[in-house]
C-alpha cells in the first residue's frame, strides 16, 4: 500500500466589502499615508462593519465559495477546522457554528488557536489526520475579525490589522512527493509580555474596569515582535529548505504571514529568494492573523501549477512561529 499524503485540492476565500484606507485612518487617528507605508507596507484593510456578523461569518463565505469551486460533495467532508484569535464566542468553537451553517452532516469540527500561525497549524493537523488514514477530505480556515480586537485610538497597532477568511480543501492522495511535504513549529513562551489581549480571560475577565481601561484590545510592543518575527521566519524557512534541497531556482513561492512588508523582504533576502517569488498582499489587506496565508493562495492561485515548490511561514503570539513545505497538486 502506497503512503498517503495530504493534499489541498481548492482554495476559497472572502473579504468584507468595506474598505478602510489611510486617508480616512488619519482622520481617526494621529497617522498618515506615508508614515504606515513606510514602516509596515499597508495601504488599505477590509473591515467588517455590518452588525451581528462575526468570524463564523466569514469562514462561512470562504468554506461555501471553495465547495461551489471543487464541486466537493459537502457529505464526505470528515473534518472542519477554523484557525482564529477571534472566536465569536468563548463557546461553542466557531468551527461548530461554521459547520451548522454549511450543513456538513458527517464532519466533526474544531477552533485552533495559534494566533497567526493558526492556518500552518491548522493545515499540518488535518495532514496528520488524513496521513493516518482516519480522515479523507478536510476543510481548514484561517480567518479573523482583528477588527473586533483593535484599538482605533492607538496609532501603533489600528493601521495594522484587517478582516478575511480563506479555506482550503485538503484531501487523501497516494500520488507521490505531492502535497504537505515537511513542517516545523517551535513555541518559545517568551511572547506573553510583548503581544497579548490584557483583558477577557480567565486571569483577567471583563468588567466596568477592564471596559473603561481599554484592555480588550491588541497591545504589541512592536520593535521586540519585529525582531524575532524575522529571526523566527528567517531561520524557519531556511531549516525547511535546507533539509528538503530547495533554494532560489526552485523554490516557486515563498507564502509568508502577511504582518510587515520588512519582514516579508528580510525573509526573501535570507532566501536569496526575489520578490517576484513572494506572495505579498498587505497592501490591500493588512494584517488578517490567521487569513493571511490562506488569502495570499487564493489570490494566487491562477499563478500555481502542480508541482511547484511553495515554502509557507508565519509568526504570531506566544510567541509561535514556524513553516511548511508544500508541493502544489494541481
Amino acid at each position: 500500500m502506497n503512503r498517503v499524503n495530504a493534499i489541498i485540492t481548492g482554495v476559497g476565500g472572502y473579504v468584507p466589502e468595506y474598505i478602510l484606507n489611510n486617508e480616512e485612518l488619519s482622520r481617526m487617528v494621529d497617522t498618515n499615508d506615508e508614515w504606515i507605508m513606510t514602516r509596515v507596507g499597508i495601504k488599505e484593510r477590509r473591515i467588517l462593519v455590518e452588525e451581528g456578523l462575526g468570524t463564523s461569518y466569514m469562514a462561512r463565505k470562504a468554506a461555501k465559495q471553495l465547495i461551489q469551486k471543487t464541486g466537493v460533495d459537502p457529505d464526505t467532508i470528515d473534518a472542519l477546522i477554523v484557525a482564529t484569535s477571534t472566536a465569536d464566542y468563548k463557546f461553542p468553537s466557531t468551527a461548530s457554528i461554521v459547520l451548522g451553517k454549511l450543513g456538513l452532516k458527517n464532519a466533526f469540527a474544531f477552533d485552533l488557536w495559534a494566533a497567526c500561525c493558526g492556518f500552518l497549524y491548522a493545515l499540518d493537523q488535518a495532514s496528520m489526520m488524513i496521513q493516518s488514514g482516519r480522515v479523507k477530505k478536510a476543510i481548514v480556515i484561517g480567518a479573523d475579525k482583528m477588527s473586533s480586537v483593535t484599538d482605533y485610538q492607538d496609532r501603533q497597532t489600528c493601521p495594522l490589522f484587517g478582516d478575511g477568511a480563506g479555506a482550503v480543501l485538503v484531501e487523501a492522495s497516494e500520488e507521490e512527493n505531492i502535497g504537505v511535504i515537511d513542517s516545523y513549529f517551535r513555541t518559545d513562551g517568551k511572547g506573553l509580555p510583548f503581544l497579548h489581549m490584557k483583558a477577557g480571560g480567565s486571569v483577567c475577565p471583563p468588567s466596568h474596569f477592564t471596559v473603561d481601561h481599554r484592555l480588550h484590545y491588541t497591545y504589541q510592543e512592536g520593535r521586540t515582535v519585529f525582531r524575532y518575527a524575522v529571526t523566527s521566519m528567517s531561520d524557519d524557512c531556511a531549516l525547511i529548505a535546507e533539509r528538503n534541497g530547495l533554494n532560489k531556482d526552485n523554490i516557486r513561492f515563498i507564502v509568508p504571514h502577511q504582518a510587515n512588508i520588512r519582514i516579508i523582504e528580510a525573509v526573501a533576502k535570507r532566501l536569496d529568494v526575489g520578490m517576484d517569488k513572494v506572495m505579498v498582499n498587505i497592501e490591500h489587506y493588512g494584517n488578517t492573523s490567521a487569513a493571511t496565508i490562506p488569502l495570499a493562495l487564493w489570490e494566487y492561485e491562477k499563478e500555481l501549477k502542480k508541482g511547484d515548490n511553495l515554502i509557507l511561514t508565519a509568526f504570531g503570539a506566544g510567541f509561535v512561529h514556524g513553516a511548511s513545505y508544500l508541493k502544489w497538486a494541481y
